[in-house]
């Protein structure tokens, strides 16, 4: 793993593999995830089809700088003030998560790459393609959504058993149970996954960096208090693939539609029974997919030059 600081001063914590020569692939995680969410299958899968790619902690998330300074927002504020004329401080906002983006391309000397965004990621990826029409080459938007935070029934429900299974102690051993049972509730209906393999996981990953709570709740403020994004997705000009689960309990299927619709040209796969995760029986098929698009997109511009 390695750290570099960007132009804004944000520290971040990546990991870059693959050919230095290659075409680059930027994978985006999603609210309070470290970049280990992304399946090693799914990273060196795109590795060993000839990209070079890279996976990177948000800030607040993981081992990247954790903004502690910036307080504890209020999520209600925040929502609040899209509808209303409250005044409510944002710590950071998604265009400022896109901006790290574009300086971690900056900081490590990479013209143009191609974005690949899951849940969070994703909305960051839509507006960095938006704003930064010369630096994007493709992008594909993975269970996520061009409009702020809604609310359904499967949502709501969601949302209900959080709260019940929410750790009594911050411990580690505390912090694995939920990992694994919050991956249980947002897991693929048609995709179980083995409950040993989400243990085994969940260790790895808590081991790693303990989930940041101000840090998590700051990224929640940053989404709640985005706008809806229907003329920003209309200025996007990068080839464009959505991928989304038909059982999704968190962005629901019309999420993903409406993104579709939204960007010219971009292509939609409903995936059957696929919730809000990385299903390993569905890793190869999703690496051949976002590989392909990437790939012909380079092809593209490959044969444009003289």
């Amino acid at each position: 793993m390695e750290h570099i600081l960007t132009a804004s001063g944000i520290c971040i914590s990546y990991q870059d593999e693959g050919d230095k020569n290659a075409p680059v692939i930027i994978l985006i995680i999603g609210l309070g995830a470290q970049f280990t969410v992304w399946p090693e299958s799914l990273y060196f899968g795109l590795v060993e089809k000839g990209f070079r790619v890279i996976r990177f902690d948000n800030r607040d998330a993981g081992l990247s700088s954790s903004l502690d300074e910036l307080g504890k927002p209020s999520l209600v504020k925040h929502w609040l003030s899209r509808r209303l004329p409250i005044r409510a401080k944002l710590p950071y906002s998604l265009d400022d998560m896109a901006r790290d983006v574009k300086e971690l391309m900056d900081a490590l000397a990479i013209k143009k790459a191609h974005l690949v965004g899951a849940s969070m990621g994703g909305m960051i990826a839509q507006i960095a393609a938006a704003k930064y029409k010369k630096r994007v080459l493709s992008l594909t938007s993975i269970m996520s959504s061009s409009s702020p935070l809604s609310f359904s029934g499967s949502n709501i429900n969601l949302l209900v058993k959080l709260a019940k299974i929410r750790p009594r102690s911050s411990n580690k051993e505390a912090a694995i149970d939920y990992n694994v049972r919050l991956n249980q509730l947002i897991g693929s209906p048609a995709y179980p996954q083995d409950e040993h393999a989400l243990y085994a996981n969940a260790e790895r990953y808590i081991e790693r960096a303990h989930t940041n709570q101000t840090g998590f709740k700051r990224q929640l403020a940053a989404i709640a208090a985005t706008p809806y994004r229907e003329q920003l997705l209309k200025k996007i000009k990068a080839p464009t693939l959505v991928i989304h689960g038909s059982a999704d309990p968190v962005m629901p299927l019309s999420a993903g539609i409406n993104t579709a619709l939204l960007i010219k040209r971009s292509k939609l796969r409903v995936v059957p029974g696929m919730g809000h995760d990385f299903p390993p029986a569905l890793m190869k098929k999703m690496t051949k997919w976002i590989a392909k698009h990437a790939a012909k997109v380079s092809a593209k511009k490959a044969a444009k030059k003289p």
